[in-house]
């Protein structure tokens, strides 16, 4: 029976940054993985969605390249070379991963984890015990259970389909969703939203949520508000989608983007005896500890914020509480998170709704213009940027922008939130002319409160 300080179960970003962090403490350290390391971000998620997005919006580039004097282009696509592309990038992001985890001195064991008891893990057959250990196994696309639903697919297949559907149906509105409607519109698919709720974006700002969707619009993408996906039957190469109005809608593909469930199955939760709460996520305390006291779940196991920075932190933090000078708690309020739509959304802090909610009485300063380029390219998209400000203590709690560039700029904005800046100080620094970002330091009128 081999014997570890820490045993850290699932090889993602989260486990693979604890164990590495553990490690450097001087731990006996071992992470456990049966698929490739990296996990959702790097294989599924993150990586190969940002590199899709690049390449979406290269139709969008060729367009406007045209207003300022390149002769027109008309190139063609190829689906294969650009997953391909894909494949090689997140191969070499693997091999980055494994040797990280051997340079720091981490053992990885190539196999399925499951609990017998709080201090035991059985690893293909063998026995191994574990002072620590930490669940890191992520989540997976909730499919629905729906007549046909084999016929659909999920964030995990869209990257590896044989080829570009002529016309996509995405069903779901959260930010998995509109990325993806954004990609294969770029791509040149047709794309229609079905989405349950009457906005998309749950639990971003309402005027980004608005914006997006009328952006997405002029670019031809359709959505249907308050609708569900009842069943789905195959005629010839297309798939058809009945929805609980009645309509019908036809596509070559179906992706399912209706959010993540805990990867909790076949781990033994039960028997060490791991609590998991309503929603089905592993329950831990604000140190990331469940209901035994040894054993720690971070990242999207706990379905706090499914965000890879974000599980990445909550490791570290382990790492530091069980073998470093002492761990410290994540400061969930001011997370920065994007959606790469077209045009994307860059958003800290909070929501003005989550603002009024919490009782502060807030000023509103927003304005929505269009970026210097298109009054150029003949594009009409237009950008927000939006801010919510404490009015009694000018505060500056959450900063919001739709428009190119949008994560790149609120990324550099969650520092000056995080430190508590106001909006005196916001005032009073230089603009950088012409871009995009000066319009975060030139909003002065409030907005008027709705009668």
């Amino acid at each position: 029976m081999s014997n570890y300080d820490l045993l850290v179960i699932g090889a993602g970003s989260g486990g693979v940054a604890a164990s590495r962090r553990a490690a450097l403490h001087g731990a006996n350290v071992a992470i456990v993985e049966m698929g490739r390391v990296g996990g959702t971000c790097v294989n599924r998620g993150c990586i190969p969605k940002k590199l899709f997005a690049y390449a979406s919006h290269y139709s969008e580039d060729f367009r406007d390249a045209v207003g300022f004097g390149w002769d027109e282009a008309k190139p063609a696509f190829r689906w294969s070379k650009l997953v391909a592309a894909k494949d090689r990038e997140i191969q070499r992001i693997n091999q980055v991963y494994e040797g990280l985890l051997d340079q720091g001195q981490v053992t990885l064991l190539r196999a399925r984890a499951r609990l017998l008891d709080a201090h035991t893990v059985e690893i293909d057959g063998e026995r191994i015990s574990a002072e620590h250990i930490l669940l890191a196994t992520g989540a997976r696309p909730f499919v629905p259970d729906i007549a046909g639903s084999d016929l659909g697919f999920t964030s995990n297949e869209a990257f590896d389909l044989r080829s570009l559907p002529n016309r996509v149906l995405v069903v779901g509105s959260g930010y998995i969703a509109i990325e993806f409607a954004s990609i294969f519109r770029g791509l040149g698919a047709a794309v229609t939203v079905v989405h349950r709720s009457e906005a998309v974006l749950r639990g971003f700002d309402e005027d980004v949520r608005a914006f997006v969707t009328d952006e997405l619009r002029k670019k031809d993408v359709s959505f249907r508000a308050g609708g569900r996906v009842l069943r789905l039957g195959r005629k010839g190469d297309t798939v058809l989608a009945t929805t609980d109005n009645g309509e019908v809608l036809a596509a070559e593909g179906v992706l399912f983007a209706m959010g993540r469930t805990p990867n909790t199955e076949d781990l033994g939760l039960g028997d060490a005896g791991v609590t998991l709460d309503a929603r089905g996520a592993v329950a831990i305390d604000a140190d990331s500890r469940t209901s035994v006291p040894n054993i720690y779940a971070i990242g999207d196991l706990t379905q706090r914020r499914n965000l890879t920075p974000v599980a990445i932190a909550e490791g570290r933090a382990v790492a530091d509480l069980l073998f470093g000078a002492g761990g410290r708690r994540l400061d969930y309020a001011m997370v920065p998170t994007a959606v790469f739509s077209a045009p994307a959304v860059g958003a800290v802090g909070l929501t003005e709704a989550e603002a009024r909610a919490q009782g502060h009485e807030v000023d509103i300063y927003k304005s929505s213009f269009r970026p210097l380029r298109h009054t150029v390219s003949g594009s009409d998209e237009r950008a927000l940027v939006k801010l919510v400000v404490d009015a009694k203590s000018d505060r500056v709690l959450g900063a919001h922008m739709v428009g190119a560039d949008a994560p790149e700029i609120i990324q550099s904005l969650a520092v000056a939130l995080t430190a508590g800046a106001t909006k005196a100080q916001f005032d009073a620094t230089v603009a950088l002319h012409p871009s995009a970002a000066e319009e975060f330091v030139l909003l002065r009128t409030k907005v008027k409160p709705a009668a």
